[in-house]
């Protein structure tokens, strides 16, 4: 149902090589880049207390198109359980189902496309057995120059806030699982037979509403579906605040200019232009970055109160991490969690 080569190559042309470098510039960077990762390991497991295994989930430096084939990857994994309910049901059939293909793949490309010129770094839980961390070396490159910061101290700056992910889900090894198990939990939802008809129902019921700023996940949502959804954000927010705490706290003592680099880059979070803001709000980026400041402020208040052993009572169990609601309710969660 998604021709995932068609997605792959559209989205590597459409994302383009990166900043001009040298071939030694690129070396170095590279280097910097697996080094800082490995470093930041120590640094988070200092400052967190979460000790991620040796030897899982590998880090890998790639380019754009690298970036591209991962996340195509990861997608058809990740959409794995609705692509088969939808195919048992014979939603789409014959013509329309390899015409569909070819549409959807170059809708995804394209989305592949756009955000590979602007990924630093994630995590990839999707790669088996244990995930991946993956660093974008020339959108890291890009950032640095187009800030005019310290390329060093930007750099590991950068690998503190994605190293953290990869020890969240190598250190709590039921994190992956759960995640895996809020997608199939949307897909138990779909109807097959009303799913393209009902998702452009939404669409016309959300412009018609004056909610044209609602993102495409929003508009193809169901009320069920948007239960998941909300749950997943509150795991998401916790995980992307976690991360932004730990890369701004352990900054200091390690990152001489972390306090300009904050600075620069917090601007730059919000677009730089009309266009880049409407495919963000439309993609559901603008969501992401509320993401990273609802999800820093819960566990600075959580761990401002009852300090940093109680808050990663967080990690014991999918029950205990925070609901949407209590991202902006810390006070809720410590009762709700540590009585």
């Amino acid at each position: 149902m998604i021709d995932w080569d068609l997605a792959v190559a559209l989205g590597s042309r459409l994302a383009g090589e990166g900043p001009v470098v040298s071939r030694a510039e690129a070396e170095e960077a590279v280097a910097e880049l697996r080094a800082g990762a490995h470093r930041s390991t120590g640094l988070v497991r200092e400052f967190t207390g979460l000790d991620a295994p040796e030897g899982t989930a590998p880090i890998l430096v790639v380019d754009r198109p690298g970036w591209v084939q991962a996340n195509a990857e990861g997608f058809a994994v990740a959409t794995r359980p609705m692509i088969e309910k939808l195919v048992a049901s014979k939603q789409p059939k014959g013509l329309g189902l390899k015409v569909g293909a070819k549409v959807t793949g170059a809708e995804v490309g394209g989305l592949l496309g756009f955000l590979a010129g602007k990924v630093l770094g994630q995590f990839d839980p999707f790669h088996e057995p244990h995930g991946r961390l993956l660093l974008v070396a020339p959108n890291i490159v890009h950032v640095e120059r187009e800030l005019e910061v310290d390329p060093h101290d930007f750099r590991l700056w950068v690998c503190l806030h994605e190293e953290t992910h990869r020890v969240q889900f190598t250190a709590v090894p039921w994190m992956r699982e759960h995640l895996f198990s809020e997608i199939r939990a949307i897909s138990d939802t779909v109807e097959p037979a009303s799913f393209l008809e009902g998702g452009l129902e939404r669409i016309t019921e959300a412009i018609k509403a004056g909610r044209n700023g609602a993102s495409i996940v929003e508009m193809f949502s169901t009320p069920e579906q948007r239960e998941v959804i909300d749950r997943v954000t509150g795991m998401m927010s916790l995980l992307e605040g976690h991360a932004d705490v730990v890369m701004d706290d352990v900054g200091p003592t390690v990152i001489p200019s972390v306090a300009q680099i904050r600075k620069k880059f917090t601007k730059r979070r919000q677009g730089v232009g009309t266009l880049d803001r409407i495919l963000r709000r439309l993609l559901g980026l603008e969501a992401k970055m509320a993401q990273y400041r609802d999800g820093a402020h819960f566990v600075r208040s959580v761990v401002d109160k009852v300090g940093m052993e109680e808050f990663n009572a967080v990690w014991a169990g999918p029950e205990n991490l925070p609901s949407k609601a209590e991202l902006s309710d810390p006070d809720g969660w410590v009762r709700r969690v540590l009585g």
